[in-house]
């Protein structure tokens, strides 16, 4: 039966013929034995075979390098090597798959991300990107435990979608037609004559669908893939991207920064406590100060901040700052990371947005000139959550669906939930690639979604 190599590893004492698969390492020969280190993508260790002249499948070795697939019984035995506890001492040895060392890309120990990501296909393959994936699946799994723990139920929201939930009108059209032929002056509405008889998107956000279902049964939450058409080429996005998306009825603004800020702390505690190995790698290769960064992250409350507060913080730090500050504008990353990396020196959560800048759904404020929005924002990488109290009252509503240029008639059915037993309720998207970043300190988002999808990038 094949034991994985992370079970070997980890094994109470010695077995006997035990198989293991996996992909070469290394090979190293010496007379009359070869040792091979296996990797199975398991666990960031390696297992040492050693392999002795004679054996079943010896000969083989001439035809096994880096990269190469094998199966190995033998016996689990204490190891004299430093570092490791077992390994393996092979009694036959199979090749299921070579690799012509000659072209096989992955020779070297040490690779650039900017190469690995030409090779998206086989970067898994090396020590820091099956540490990632590796991580990306545990948080996965605890994103999923902590709210099935809070009692929240998991909600699938449709990927299709014919409304616009942020009024960017950034989103990539779906279409079953030959646009070539079916765009012509003469056709007033070619997509009347496309698969769902209008024009069809996919989604930026599951939230307009987790309203309706968390206005029915409570709290929810969504997690999945969204997409924008957003032509930005930065280390912080990505045209498709994993959201977490929660809901909660009879909530209000400050339930959600309280979830927010919660989830935040929790995910980072699941990694370092479920993930020690890989996360280990990347404290020691890609940030020394990940420990420290994270330490501080679990250890402080978060700064809560009026929008208009911060706007004036920033307008009297003395930096010289890319883009302008002032009352009405957006915040871009060096604003937002000079707030929490240099002012407060802890993450901030801001709130009361300007109502010109957010979209239509955001509860108004009594002030008339803010909404209660909120955005989480934490160092290294500036926004990790973005969301709000939702507006309930369907006359303020409707006015600022009229207000942002949007058609009323595209959302009867969300208006349908301020019409038949309306409550407060709030809800946030948190991006699961930038919750990534931060927790392992890899700064480029396409290093942390295997096959990212950027503009002009389409190779996997």
């Amino acid at each position: 039966m094949r034991v994985k190599v992370k079970d070997a590893l980890c094994a109470q004492s010695a077995e006997e013929k035990i198989n293991v698969k996996g992909w070469v390492r290394t090979k190293r020969q010496a007379k009359g034995f070869s040792f091979l280190e296996i990797n199975d993508g398991s666990c960031l260790k390696n297992l040492q075979v050693v392999v002795d002249q004679g054996i079943p499948g010896y000969d083989l070795l001439e035809k096994t390098s880096t990269g190469a697939a094998v199966s190995v019984t033998g016996d689990l035995v204490s190891s004299p090597g430093k570092g490791q506890t077992w390994e393996m001492k092979a009694v036959s040895l199979t090749l299921l798959g070579e690799a012509d060392p000659e072209k096989y890309p992955l020779q070297k120990k040490r690779h650039s991300d900017e190469f690995l990501r030409t090779i998206a296909h086989l970067r898994p393959r090396t020590n820091k990107y099956g540490a990632m994936n590796r991580i990306r699946s545990e948080l996965s799994f605890g994103v999923h435990k902590y709210f099935h723990d809070l009692g929240f139920k998991y909600i699938h929201t449709p990927i299709i979608t014919g409304s616009d939930c942020e009024g960017a009108g950034e989103m990539f059209t779906v279409t079953s037609l030959d646009l070539e032929k079916n765009s012509s002056p003469d056709t007033q509405n070619v997509f009347e004559n496309d698969f769902f008889g209008q024009k069809a998107h996919l989604t930026v956000s599951g939230q307009l669908s987790a309203e309706n279902i968390a206005c029915a049964i409570g709290d929810v939450y969504t997690f999945g893939p969204t997409f924008r058409a957003e032509n930005s080429n930065t280390p912080r996005h990505a045209a498709e991207f994993w959201m977490i998306e929660p809901e909660m009825a009879f909530a209000d603004l400050n339930d959600n920064m309280d979830l927010a800020e919660d989830i935040t702390r929790k995910m980072i505690e699941h990694a370092l406590e479920h993930c020690s190995d890989d996360m280990e790698l990347f404290m020691k290769f890609v940030d020394k100060n990940l420990k420290a960064k994270l330490d501080s992250i679990l250890n402080q409350t978060f700064q809560r901040l009026p929008y208009l507060e911060g706007i004036e913080i920033l307008q009297k730090s003395g930096r010289k700052f890319e883009y302008p500050v002032e009352f009405g504008l957006d915040l871009q990353t060096e604003h937002e990371r000079y707030l929490c990396e240099d002012y407060f020196k802890k993450p901030v959560i801001l709130f009361d947005y300007p109502r010109t800048i957010k979209p239509f759904y955001m509860r108004l404020n009594d002030d008339g000139k803010t909404v209660a929005a909120m955005d989480v924002l934490v160092p290294g990488i500036g926004e990790l959550v973005g969301g709000s109290q939702r507006e309930e009252r369907l006359d303020i509503l409707r006015s600022r669906i009229s207000e942002t240029g949007l058609d009323e008639d595209d959302y009867w059915w969300y208006l349908d939930l301020r019409r038949f037993g309306t409550v407060p309720h709030a809800g946030f998207g948190l991006g699961f690639e930038r919750l990534l970043m931060l927790v392992t300190g890899v700064t480029n988002i396409r290093d942390v979604i295997m096959f990212p999808r950027t503009p002009r990038t389409l190779d996997f």
